[in-house]
């Protein structure tokens, strides 16, 4: 009894140590005597102990935060930028044997994109345009991460931060655009409202009546606001006749 006991402990051991239980979302990649066996999962399967050595990889997607950044811009502006990355693995073998943690290595490749990325474009596309750069940042990563057997789904650059006096001066900036856009839309009121004089003063002169009654449509706005002073006009051939009657008279 005493020589089964030991018998049973090794067996019961190098039991335990062949069944693997793998999660829904996670894969075993299989090695044995070095070599890749391939993948396994999910659910229960058995290795052969000793031979056999099983990694565990994950498939969830995984929320990379990219850290701060100090990034100049292609248009000299000093800023500071982090990021946020989402990333899953495609191919569990692949993360394992191409790489020795894909989780950093995404990182730093990360990272290094973002300020690269970055110091290309303008401060104003930073602001404007991020769509465009977070669609940038994800195809380049992912081109980069893909012989890892990794997908990067989404990068979004969260926070654009600039020193104070910067600031002020994009302030300032600002605050001079405003001032231009303004007078534009002043002299292109202007313009406009030049224009349809030209226009009205056009079909006032092909028709001298219709100034007439501009005179006596205005006379009425003016008798409406109960003011005390009338303006009657009087057309000008009136003078002009009263002119020549003049001459004639002194002849």
């Amino acid at each position: 009894m005493m020589g089964i006991m030991p018998i049973i402990i090794i067996a019961a051991i190098i039991i335990i140590n062949a069944v693997k239980i793998v999660q829904e979302y996670e894969r075993g990649v299989i090695f044995r005597l070095g070599r890749v066996v391939g993948a396994k999962g999910p659910g229960l399967f058995f290795i052969i102990p000793i031979v056999d050595r099983m990694v565990r990889v994950g498939l969830r997607t995984v929320t990379l935060d990219v850290p701060v950044q100090e990034v100049i811009t292609k248009d000299n502006v000093p800023c500071k930028v982090n990021a946020v990355c989402y990333f899953r693995v495609l191919d569990p073998v692949k993360s394992v044997i191409e790489v020795q943690d894909y989780i950093i290595a995404t990182s730093q490749i990360a990272q290094t994109t973002l300020r690269s990325v970055l110091g290309q474009a303008e401060f104003d596309e930073l602001l404007s345009q991020r769509e465009k750069i977070n669609t940038k940042l994800q195809h380049i990563i992912d081109q980069q991460t893909d012989p890892w057997g990794i997908k990067v789904s989404i990068v979004e650059v969260k926070d654009v931060q600039v020193p104070e006096q910067m600031q002020r001066a994009i302030a300032h900036q600002a605050e001079a655009e405003r001032d231009r856009r303004a007078k534009i839309i002043a002299a292109e009121a202007e313009y406009q409202a030049a224009q349809k004089l030209a226009d009205a003063a056009q079909i006032i002169s092909s028709q001298p009546v219709s100034l007439q009654l501009r005179f006596l449509q205005t006379a009425l706005e003016i008798s409406n606001q109960k003011n005390s002073t009338l303006i009657f006009p009087l057309p000008i051939e009136l003078f002009k006749s009263f002119g020549a009657y003049l001459e004639k008279a002194r002849n």
